[in-house]
């Protein structure tokens, strides 16, 4: 295994058959390696230096946002340890670079409720005056997949991957394969969401065996992220709201929601599928109604008079 070609593609097949990545990641390093190598125009990763890759991250810099400046970093530093460990490079240029910034916090867009309770009742008139059977089972699988991202805080990549086995309506279970193979069950709490869910069960059940996906087109295809930003964006404007909405928005909101109503953070971390306490902690940032009640009603200056 000699060229540059060969130990990225060894690399890749190592993140899917070992590390169990997704599909979609391995795309995302493919990308990040490719486009070093391309800027680079090395033949040999042996030949690649300290000083190139320097030169690299200041090219980034000047194209990307910090985030995904760290995000292309991590990819090939992940990559030169792989060579570096698989000894096919005689030294990893990595451990002479030093690329160290701080990287903006960005607080977490979330969808009024008022929004939420206008997006959702948008849909279910939809599916109850809905003038053809096309129309209304397309209504019934959109307030469905809408109902249970504000319901969970599901990823969209989590809803678009459940299968039939994962969605138990008897014990109200939803089996949740996550980042890096992650395993989680969360429960539906409302009878509203249990019964929308149960309808489009049975309404679609001929293209959910065709597909084995739970979410599924009329045509027996998988439902897929992309048909998801679609179909809200439909509603969004349907409904006439202003605000851009994206699927995962809906995550952001069912966690500040859980906040407001003083959820331990530690089980909204669980619910939403965090490894680590310090990712849900930005929720704890952007929970304007929580502050308001703090500063209002539990500040000790309240207690003065005067």
């Amino acid at each position: 295994m000699n060229t540059t070609k060969e130990i990225k593609d060894a690399y890749l097949c190592y993140c899917e058959k070992q590390k169990r990545l997704s599909e979609k990641t391995i795309r995302a390093y493919e990308i990040d390696l490719q486009q070093f190598l391309n800027e680079l125009r090395s033949t040999k990763l042996s030949n690649i230096t300290s000083i190139q890759i320097e030169d690299y991250i200041k090219i980034l810099h000047l194209k990307y946002k910090p985030r995904t400046v760290k995000r292309k970093i991590a990819s090939l530093k992940a990559f030169f340890r792989y060579a570096d460990y698989h000894e096919l490079i005689p030294i990893n240029p990595w451990n002479k670079v030093q690329c160290n910034f701080r990287e903006p916090v960005t607080l977490p867009r979330t969808i009024p409720l008022g929004i939420v309770q206008q997006f959702l009742s948008t849909i279910y008139d939809q599916m109850q005056n809905a003038s053809t059977v096309y129309q209304r089972r397309n209504a019934i699988r959109d307030v469905a997949i809408c109902e249970l991202l504000f319901a969970t805080g599901l990823r969209i990549f989590e809803l678009c991957s459940l299968t039939p086995e994962d969605i138990n309506l008897t014990e109200d279970t939803i089996l949740i394969h996550g980042k890096r193979a992650k395993e989680r069950i969360l429960h539906i709490g409302n009878k509203q969401v249990h019964s929308i869910l149960v309808k489009y069960k049975e309404s679609y059940s001929n293209e959910i065996s065709n597909c084995n996906h739970f979410f599924a087109n009329q045509k027996g295809h998988p439902f897929t992220d992309q048909a998801v930003r679609r179909m809200i964006n439909h509603y969004t404007e349907l409904a006439s709201i202003e605000q851009h909405i994206t699927p995962h928005m809906w995550r952001h909101t069912f966690a500040t929601a859980l906040l407001d109503a003083d959820v331990d953070i530690r089980y909204i971390q669980e619910m939403l599928g965090h490894s680590s306490i310090r990712t849900t902690e930005i929720y704890t940032h952007c929970s304007m109604k929580k502050q308001k009640d703090i500063l209002c009603n539990k500040h000790p200056r309240n207690s003065f008079s005067f």
